[in-house]
């Protein structure tokens, strides 16, 4: 019996693409693992009004963790026109894939490493290693939102009286999203990047919020920033608001270290991060909770490049690193990792977007090989 059950989303555009590279790594390194594929996608969404049928929920409860490829997202208006005929006009709302299952399963902390490798024509700069922390389930994308607005909603909003300035607009014409945060979510993503940057030497954690102005949920989170830090006396602890934060990026990157934030500025700030370091196609990601844990490249679906094999599957390769280090399995994340960044660096194998024209199997084969050859 294998000692690992991973579930396999490929989803769909280039998913599909990058997955087949991710697996052809995966032969090479021989992990002790039974691969389970399940449906999850935009044709599911069009074809059963959902794009996370509940089949493969079970799927998720069943294994240890995820590989995610990437899936086709649209807003709600678009969705609806493109759901079969006979689920049209059934009420059903589209709602991300990708949001419910970091829901579900609790999966708090998405990590976000932003590492410039030695000879990528791509980098803003080659000293940059960045991390970013980013809260997973609350905050704007906890999809708390009205649209038009309740009659229920608008009174106990009334009661605040900076919405006085709404009370003669109809409730047809009012959307709200809600910023919800908790203590304990706060609490938990500021210390896991204390607990990572003690663990792997860094020395500096960045919050990133923007108190002076949203100052209620930004400030608590501030607020418990402050207290976890007087634990990690060693590591030096610093504020900066969202938008200087971009700039600064910009202007110095290479001075940051550990970027904590909450889910929307930190899916801002870690796109920001991926450019500084060749763009989306080296972007990684774990969306890690307590027991489970789901790792993805951070591009989206690319459908105009669905099937092609153009991409670039580092993003992915490197999100099967983390995988890999999450399973407690370090010294072939190290390996997988040394590859990457050798084939990076001899340049001989490039896709399109490195100015090269191999195809993503092509870039994957050759990690794999360089993988075998490390001894």
């Amino acid at each position: 019996m294998a000692k690992y059950h991973i579930a396999v989303l490929p989803g769909d555009g280039v998913g599909k693409d990058v997955m087949d590279a991710a697996m052809i790594v995966l032969d090479t390194i021989g992990l002790d693992a039974e691969y389970i594929y399940g449906d999850v996608g935009w044709e599911f969404w069009k074809n059963e009004g959902n794009p996370l049928p509940d089949r493969t929920v079970e799927l998720l409860r069943e294994t240890d963790c995820c590989l995610f490829g990437a899936i086709t997202s649209k807003p709600n208006e678009d969705a609806q026109k493109e759901l079969a005929p006979h689920l049209q006009g059934k009420g059903i709302k589209y709602s991300s894939a990708i949001v419910r299952i970091r829901q579900e399963f609790n999966l708090h902390t998405n990590l976000r490493p932003c590492k410039a490798f030695k000879g990528n024509p791509l980098n803003y700069r080659d000293d940059i290693d960045i991390v970013v922390f980013r809260e997973n389930t609350e905050g704007l994308y906890a999809g708390i939102e009205f649209r038009p607005l309740p009659e229920e909603v608008r009174k106990a909003l009334g009661l605040h009286p900076k919405m006085k300035k709404f009370e003669n607009i109809p409730s047809e014409d009012l959307a709200v999203s809600c910023r919800v945060f908790t203590r304990k979510a706060c609490q938990n993503i500021v210390r896991q990047g204390f607990e990572y940057a003690k663990k792997h030497g860094r020395k500096k954690v960045t919050v990133v919020e923007k108190p002076n102005v949203i100052r209620e949920t930004s400030g608590m989170m501030i607020q418990e920033a402050r207290k976890i830090a007087e634990e990690y006396p060693d590591i030096e602890y610093e504020e900066v608001n969202v938008d200087a934060m971009c700039m600064w990026l910009v202007k110095k990157p290479q001075e940051y270290d550990v970027l904590v934030s909450s889910n929307m500025f930190g899916d801002i700030i870690s796109d920001l991060c991926a450019q500084l370091v060749g763009g989306l196609g080296f972007a990684a990601s774990g969306n890690i909770g307590d027991n489970y844990a789901l790792f993805e490249p951070t591009h989206g679906s690319a459908p105009k490049y669905a099937g092609t094999y153009k991409v670039n599957p580092t993003a992915m390769i490197l999100s099967v690193k983390l995988m890999l280090d999450w399973l407690g399995e370090t010294a072939k994340a190290k390996k997988l990792e040394d590859a990457i960044a050798k084939v990076i660096e001899e340049g001989k194998v490039r896709t399109y977007d490195m100015g090269g024209n191999n195809t993503t199997l092509e870039m994957a084969k050759e990690i794999a090989k360089e993988y075998d050859e490390i001894r």
